[in-house]
């Protein structure tokens, strides 16, 4: 029996709420990177429409799915996701008051999704989700596997709130990609639209990273700044095994699951949720 054949465990959204008090971060929040803050402070800005966007992709199919198991799936996928984009509207909010262009960013991904959902047929906006799951999923297990990546949030509420997203993103990473094949969706679909989404993706989070930057006095350092970019050559997320592991999507046959979670879920299921989980008073 191959990994994507075996029966999934539940998506179950956590009634969860997270608050960033006046004062409570740093302006660099990433262990004082000024580079890696823009960036993450970003891919924040984009997750509440990215969220959005996802949602509606899986939805369309949602009375498609004959499968109970996935059917379920799909309900906590958008449970969890739901969950997601009011998170980070409220992170977005208090990196809004800390400098950051978060509503400027947040508007532009709302125009840009409506006109890819004008453009693309319904299937193709599924595979655009499926391919972006992919890359959330990677990143979430290197944060939740690697001690370095974890060092850099430090003990901040971001931390917290970007672990147990990082959870929710890897127990559903195949949902979105197992509606795609329930409902017809091909090979090579599916791979062509990852060819595409693998160069602009990180292109779009590149070029709006240095835009965020030009509005920040300290990027005028160049000192600084040098060394900032110097040292995303060591960043946790930028190494070849998570290179290797964006890749593999572009293999056929491959499936989100081909990769085993369930030890690494076990374990932050335990350390965040668990009896005495860094995070219970957090869930309501």
């Amino acid at each position: 029996m191959t990994a994507n054949e075996n029966h999934h465990p539940a998506v179950q959204p956590r009634r969860i709420r997270f608050s960033y008090p006046v004062a409570a971060l740093d302006r660099h929040f990433v262990a004082g990177d000024l580079v890696m803050s823009h960036m993450i402070a970003h891919l924040s800005a984009v997750f509440p429409e990215g969220e959005d966007f996802f949602i509606r992709s899986v939805r369309r199919y949602a009375d498609q799915i004959t499968d109970p198991d996935l059917k379920d799936q799909v309900k906590g996928f958008i449970g969890q996701e739901m969950t997601h984009g009011r998170e980070h509207r409220a992170l977005n909010e208090r990196l809004h008051e800390m400098g950051y262009p978060t509503r400027r960013i947040d508007r532009l991904v709302a125009r840009r999704q409506a006109a890819v959902e004008r453009r693309f047929s319904p299937l193709t906006c599924l595979a655009i989700t499926a391919a972006l799951e992919h890359f959330t999923a990677v990143f979430a297990e290197t944060l939740l596997s690697d001690e370095r990546a974890q060092a850099l949030l430090g003990t901040t509420e971001v931390r917290s709130m970007l672990l147990w997203h990082a959870i929710e993103e890897s127990e559903h990473r195949s949902v979105a990609f197992d509606v795609y094949r329930a409902v017809g969706g091909d090979e090579t679909r599916r791979i062509r639209t990852m060819r595409i989404i693998r160069f602009t993706f990180p292109l779009a989070v590149v070029v709006n990273t240095i835009i965020s930057l030009f509005a920040d006095r300290a990027s005028y350092h160049p000192v600084r700044l040098v060394r900032s970019f110097a040292a995303l050559r060591h960043s946790p997320f930028l190494t070849r095994a998570v290179f290797r592991r964006l890749g593999e999507y572009l293999r056929p046959g491959f499936h989100p699951d081909d990769q085993d979670n369930a030890a690494l879920l076990e374990h932050w299921e335990a350390e965040l949720f668990g009896e005495q989980g860094a995070l219970v008073d957090h869930l309501h």
